[in-house]
């Protein structure tokens, strides 16, 4: 018989984090971390990250396992996930796999192709390419791998990068996704949050102006106090990429504030279309933290729990 697993998806400040606990503490269940930025310690408040006095003694996995300075592909989320699947499974507990980084999900259910390991020098040289003349290394990837590019979005440098190291180190268009090993052992259901846009982008500002007032630029001066210079990769992230020019005087505190709501609703939109082309979702409209909400997913996992 195969491991049941369950999946929350769904755009920032959907309420999938609220739903997962409540999830889990019904089903015998422990969290396990697919938000790409939630891996880095320290990166608590912009992450709107559960504090550990708020996760009810339910165990959270890949929480805080990264250093701001350490580098982290979806291959290698899929690998650490796996194995905490494993572990989970042979204690009979429910993984609850929740996040809004899509390609890590798929990385950990649907696996990735074979690539090489990451070329440092070759990345810096691309990435000060980019910084000297944005959007110049997808139109290099759209003519060296136009099938690559089309599945990139211009904007996700961090993807764009990856591609064409891949296509100068081997020479050869990036393998095709069924090239992959998919995850086995595990049967999954995914639920998806689809809230309401209008309220979803209240919910969006009132988050944005709280994490702002409530220690996000405290939070910001420790990480820096403590050996981080900000060019680390998750500076780049919401609130402290805007924090971070407010902090070095090249944005008002109001300015900061506003770019973050408007680029955290892009964000959600960004998301809410990414998992809406992703197969075999169970799709809730509404917010995680809805008790009506709470009893669909319940009743759906019953019925999952009852087929397997």
């Amino acid at each position: 018989m195969p491991h049941r697993l369950l999946a929350i998806v769904g755009p920032t400040g959907a309420g999938k984090s609220a739903l997962a606990l409540d999830i889990a503490e019904t089903f015998h269940g422990e969290i396990v971390n697919c938000d790409s930025m939630q891996l880095y310690r320290g990166f608590d408040v912009g992450t709107a990250k559960t504090p550990v006095s708020e996760r009810r003694g339910i165990p959270h996995h890949l929480f805080d396992v990264l250093s701001p300075s350490q580098q982290y592909s979806a291959g290698e989320y899929g690998a650490a996930a796996r194995a905490v699947l494993e572990e989970l499974a042979g204690r009979d507990r429910l993984p609850v796999v929740v996040g809004g980084t899509g390609f890590y999900l798929r990385a950990l259910l649907e696996g990735l192709p074979s690539l090489p390991a990451r070329d440092e020098p070759l990345r810096a040289r691309l990435i000060a390419r980019e910084h000297l003349r944005r959007g110049s290394l997808h139109r290099i990837l759209a003519r060296l791998d136009p099938n690559a590019a089309r599945r990139i979005h211009p904007i996700d440098i961090q993807k764009t990068v990856r591609a064409l190291e891949v296509r100068v180190v081997t020479r050869a268009r990036i393998p095709e996704r069924n090239t992959a090993e998919p995850l086995h052992g595990h049967a999954v259901l995914k639920l998806g949050l689809d809230p309401d846009r209008a309220l979803l982008h209240q919910r969006l500002d009132t988050r944005v102006a709280a994490m702002f007032s409530s220690g996000l630029l405290e939070e910001l001066r420790r990480l820096l106090s403590s050996g981080a210079t900000g060019a680390e990769k998750p500076f780049e992230s919401l609130g402290y990429k805007q924090a971070l020019q407010h902090m070095r005087g090249l944005a008002t505190l109001d300015q900061a504030i506003a770019s973050t709501k408007i680029e955290t609703r892009r964000y959600a939109k960004r998301q809410g279309t990414w998992f809406r082309r992703a197969p075999d979702i169970h799709w809730l409209k509404g917010f995680g933290d809805d008790p009506s909400i709470r009893k669909q997913a319940v009743d759906i996992l019953q019925s999952f729990h009852t087929i397997f």
